[in-house]
């Protein structure tokens, strides 16, 4: 088998067709894989270190308003479109799939309109502009969440397979999280994730939390600042008088063993990417979710809702977040240990942690 994965801008849309390409390879030991990317997005430099053959091509995505950069956009896409046609050529991919960003776009229109099977993978409960256009041209569109079908016309080419995980995510045992990072494993732990670059209205809303933990010693606390804001959040706790490194309370800035520390919560509180959202739900996990507000098209508000419908979260908007609500919440959660076991059973409902050979499978299909 011989394929082709476009995708990138940033992990959310990298790490899954990582996913995919190596249950390809779990399943066709030979097969040949080629990555799709640009210069400037996280791929050029993820997909090397992961081991997989990777070209650059030249495009990007158009500004959402009257720019000069729309004009560089138009011509440099033009031109992608006969690059990509050159690598079709020469590598002759059995199926080209592509999991998102503009990156995707003139790859998987190039292949459709050549003939080559096609299949795109959207993360998102609302999905992408270039994902929209892409589905009325592709063979096969996967999904992550049921809502997504919504904004899609071609009804009879959607699968609903989940988004793939890292492999290791469902393997490890709650102990053996709680192992790692030193925890009491007779006591609660709330894990609070700011995100890679921070979350900053997160970050200032914890304090109480983090108080009471201290306090009363009733839960643990793990809290992922980023690395950007690590030290104001360390200020913040030393001005409150506390302490960040003990058995109980830990402050980090990123959290590298991260499967482990999702192995261990027993409530997080994070923001809303399909990534992170998808491991939550394979693991079980009840959550107090704050999608970023700034993402586009809101699309971490879907993500969150489509949780909250099904009693698996509870949302918190970042306008209405304050230390007082939080602390309110996370309380009346953790002291009711009834909630939180509905919580987890709706979340691990929702969960799809065969999502990749799913994803495989609906490709095997589309190829016989």
């Amino acid at each position: 088998m011989k394929v082709i994965l476009a995708g990138g801008g940033t992990g959310g849309h990298i790490y899954p067709a990582v996913a995919i390409a190596r249950e390809i390879l779990e399943r066709y030991e030979k097969a040949d894989i080629l990555f799709i990317g640009t210069e400037r997005g996280m791929e050029s430099s993820i997909i090397p270190r992961e081991g997989f053959s990777f070209r650059k091509i030249k495009v990007r995505g158009f500004m959402r308003k009257m720019a000069f950069e729309n004009v560089i956009a138009v011509k440099e896409n033009l031109l992608s479109l006969i690059e990509c046609r050159r690598i079709i050529k020469s590598f002759k991919p059995d199926i080209v799939i592509g999991t998102g960003g503009y990156v995707c776009g003139t790859m998987l229109m190039t292949a459709a309109l050549s003939g080559i099977p096609t299949l795109i993978h959207e993360q998102n409960a609302f999905p992408g502009i270039t994902n929209r256009i892409l589905s009325r041209f592709v063979d096969k569109i996967a999904l992550t969440f049921q809502e997504a079908s919504d904004y899609f016309h071609s009804k009879d080419k959607i699968s609903v397979t989940g988004n793939p995980l890292r492999v290791e995510i469902t393997k490890i045992g709650k102990n053996d999280g709680m192992a790692a990072f030193g925890f009491d494993e007779k006591k609660p732990l709330l894990l609070i994730i700011g995100g890679s670059r921070g979350a900053k209205k997160i970050n200032e809303s914890i304090t109480l939390i983090a108080a009471d933990c201290e306090k009363n010693r009733e839960f643990q606390l793990l809290h992922m600042t980023g690395e950007s804001q690590y030290e104001s959040v360390i200020s913040l706790y030393k001005k409150k008088g506390i302490p960040y490194n003990t058995s109980y309370l830990k402050v980090m800035p990123y959290i590298h063993n991260a499967p482990y520390a999702l192995a261990a919560a027993d409530l997080i509180i994070s923001r809303c990417g399909a990534g992170l959202i998808s491991e939550i739900t394979a693991l079980g996990k009840p959550s107090i979710l704050i999608p970023y507000p700034y993402a586009t098209d809101n699309h971490q508000e879907y993500n969150a809702r489509a949780l909250e419908k099904y009693g698996a979260a509870n949302v918190i908007l970042e306008g209405g977040l304050n230390e007082s609500m939080l602390f309110s919440q996370v309380k009346k959660l953790l002291s009711n240990p009834d909630k939180m076991k509905d919580m987890a059973l709706n979340s691990k409902r929702l969960g799809k942690p065969n999502a990749a050979s799913d994803i495989v499978e609906v490709i095997e299909a589309l190829l016989n």
